[in-house]
């Protein structure tokens, strides 16, 4: 008999529309958070800006610094149908992983604003493509990604989750990111991180030690768990950088709050696989594989079924996940990326 964390139903809930938070509070402190304490079974609702009183004292934070790109482009192909295109994440230099919303085949040229264009190299079976971009007014040498990211970044759009359900617009470029975002790369914010105004971050690191990693999350995040055993879901895997702060940190006895679920896979992913630096960190944690390395946990509130659900289960078990699902729905609380917080201490 399978046991009921390896089932994917057993992370399934329902949740009202209304409570999906299709834009940010204001401001970005005033949201909500609620605080669960293991060691007394104790739950706490308060506001984010209180976040200071529930953090123990003798730990260490680890925010993730990556910057989310504008990764979103609206273009056509030579026959004018138009086209939609996700980055996901760069394979190599110049070969990009990317979603396309609309019919194309290999050498398939879509062009985009400023003459830039994406040539369509490779199909795969889970419905990703690879791309190489080039400019139409040079040579059609292939860009580097790093070339390519000043484009994008003035014609592309900020890449909303869909289930925000609405176009992006001006705000979403500042309200979309984390006030210490630096390394650009990913294509979803790391969203507890989205809570921090200046001010409480810098007042927070002024009183504990803290460091930064990068993990440059990739759109398999949002990915859901469609099979019956969690474990034979094909864990996405991502870019990370661990800096050598972190490092010492995490090579150190220090307890450690981790600043969303992306950080918790870096330290983690880290900590399970030979303390190497940088890399590609494709870790899955869930109950039956659960962290090492993190003592604390600050995240939003996620989807059913996600892989994100999963490891929140990793720190408290399902059934007390579940509760403290319920728990939030009853109290209102405002879900996934533009949503409210929880603290796990």
């Amino acid at each position: 008999m399978t046991p009921k964390e390896l089932l994917t139903d057993s992370y399934d809930f329902i949740l009202a529309d209304a409570l999906i938070a299709t834009h940010p509070t204001h401001p970005r402190d005033h949201a909500k958070l609620l605080v669960y304490n293991r060691a007394t079974d104790e739950t706490i609702h308060t506001y984010f800006y209180n976040l200071e009183k529930y953090i123990p004292k003798d730990c260490a934070l680890i925010f993730n610094d990556t910057k989310v790109i504008k990764a979103r482009l609206y273009g056509k192909k030579q026959s004018g149908g138009k086209i939609e295109l996700l980055i996901n994440r760069p394979l190599d230099a110049h070969t990009i992983s990317v979603y396309i919303r609309g019919k194309v085949k290999v050498n398939t040229e879509i062009y985009f604003h400023d003459a830039l264009i994406a040539k369509v190299t490779q199909l795969h079976d889970d419905g990703s493509r690879e791309v190489e971009f080039f400019l139409e007014t040079t040579s059609h040498d292939a860009l580097r990604f790093e070339e390519l990211l000043p484009i994008i970044d003035k014609i592309g759009h900020v890449p909303l989750p869909p289930y925000i359900q609405r176009d992006d617009d001006k705000s979403d470029e500042a309200e979309y990111q984390s006030v210490f975002a630096r390394s650009e790369g990913a294509v979803a914010a790391p969203t507890a991180s989205l809570h921090f105004t200046p001010e409480q971050h810098e007042r927070i690191c002024k009183n504990h030690e803290h460091a930064y990693v990068t993990l440059h999350v990739g759109s398999g995040t949002f990915k859901p768990v469609d099979v019956e055993i969690i474990t034979e879901h094909p864990m996405h895997s991502e870019y990370y950088d661990i800096s050598d702060a972190a490092k010492e940190l995490l090579d150190s006895k220090k307890p450690i709050l981790s600043i969303g679920t992306t950080s918790t896979r870096t330290i983690e992913f880290y900590d399970k696989h030979g303390k190497v630096q940088k890399g590609e960190a494709n870790l899955f944690l869930h109950p039956l594989n659960k962290p090492t390395r993190v003592n604390h946990l600050l995240t939003n509130f996620h989807l059913p079924k996600s892989t994100l659900l999963m490891l929140v289960a990793s720190f408290i078990g399902v059934d007390k996940t579940q509760e403290l699902y319920k728990i939030a729905i009853k109290n209102n609380y405002r879900f996934y990326s533009y949503g409210d917080a929880m603290l796990i201490v």
